[in-house]
């Protein structure tokens, strides 16, 4: 995999570049930089050894030698950088959230499959063994109950947006807030297990501009109840626990890296311990994994990814429309 990294930001900086340097089945051949920002990607190139630099899109596009691209942008651009791509015959790694509207997702996903490309949404928990482990271990529950994840994290954006400075991460149209960014760890996590929900509610704080800096969305299924909580406003640990009636699972950590978890069966009086994933970075495992998909040829396993990431933004958009929240990429 001959990877073209588009971005210079945190997730690129901390999370990207450090975990590929322990995925040898990729080559970062390339980076891509806005021209202002073009200093901050020379530095990136010269400390992990990218050959390439660029600042003008279709340039880096029409090099051959780069068969992924892998978006690192603001929210309000994955949508536009990913078509782009397909377009050019490139297969995309699209950071989360997948894009602003499910519209979009489902027009990207359609554009893919006629074209026989690649889209991967880098969504962490899904490659964890830990959440394989989570997935394998469920029926040992019985019936499901009731399913609560809480990612609350007080955001180092969130003092400058109390004094009127709107970063990104706060503004709507920038496809910001804490439902896209936070909380969609907690949505992928209860839609990769169980699915779509049959119904929701979203009930947020919003901020002065109209953006959720915090809320939950209760979700109903058929015979259960899930609350997705995350936060950027205020802080708290993260967890996650599945409640069914011959046991529980709890993850003891942030949804988005999932390091450990426990199961307790009713009446056993025994608890288990589970830490499976391999690495300390938590991005390390899905670069491993959309590797080795795309060397096995394995496209049904991308289709299937591509289905849980449609239902969470079909999720996601449900749920900020109900609190009036407006994106770029919202239809007319």
């Amino acid at each position: 995999m001959k990877l073209a990294i588009l971005g210079t930001g945190f997730i690129v900086k901390e999370g990207a570049l450090p975990a590929l340097k322990e995925v040898p089945d990729v080559d970062v051949v390339a980076i891509f930089a806005r021209p202002a920002s073009r200093g901050k990607a020379e530095e990136l190139s010269v400390a992990y050894d990218i050959p390439k630099v660029y600042t003008d899109y279709e340039e880096l596009l029409a090099d051959a030698e780069i068969d992924f691209v892998y978006v690192a942008l603001i929210n309000s651009v994955h949508y536009e950088y990913t078509k782009k791509a397909l377009l050019a015959g490139k297969n995309v790694i699209v950071e989360k959230p997948f894009a602003s509207a499910a519209r979009e997702v489902q027009e990207l996903k359609n554009l893919a499959v006629s074209r026989t490309l690649y889209v991967f949404e880098a969504v962490t928990i899904h490659y964890l063994p830990n959440f394989a482990a989570i997935r394998e271990n469920l029926p040992r529950l019985g019936k499901i109950k009731a399913v609560v994840a809480n990612y609350s994290q007080y955001s180092s954006r969130y003092d400058k947006y109390l004094q009127g400075e709107v970063l990104p991460a706060f503004d709507p149209k920038r496809s910001g807030g804490a439902l896209y960014d936070i909380n969609i760890y907690n949505l992928n996590f209860i839609i990769g297990l169980f699915g779509k929900p049959e119904s929701l509610t979203y009930t947020a704080n919003l901020g002065f501009n109209g953006i959720d800096t915090s809320g939950m969305v209760n979700m109903k299924y058929p015979d259960f109840f899930a609350l997705a909580i995350g936060a950027k406003d205020t802080e708290s640990p993260g967890y996650i626990t599945i409640q069914g009636e011959k046991g529980y699972i709890k993850v003891i950590d942030k949804p988005n890296e999932l390091r450990s978890f426990e199961i307790s069966l009713r009446g056993s009086g025994v608890t288990t311990h589970y830490e499976l994933n391999r690495y300390s970075h938590r991005m390390v495992h899905e670069f491993q994994e959309f590797a080795r998909i795309y060397a096995a040829g394995d496209y049904e396993t991308m289709k299937r990814g591509l289905e849980v990431s449609v239902a969470v933004l079909e999720t996601a958009e449900t749920a900020r429309r109900q609190v009036g929240i407006v994106f770029p990429g919202d239809a007319e």
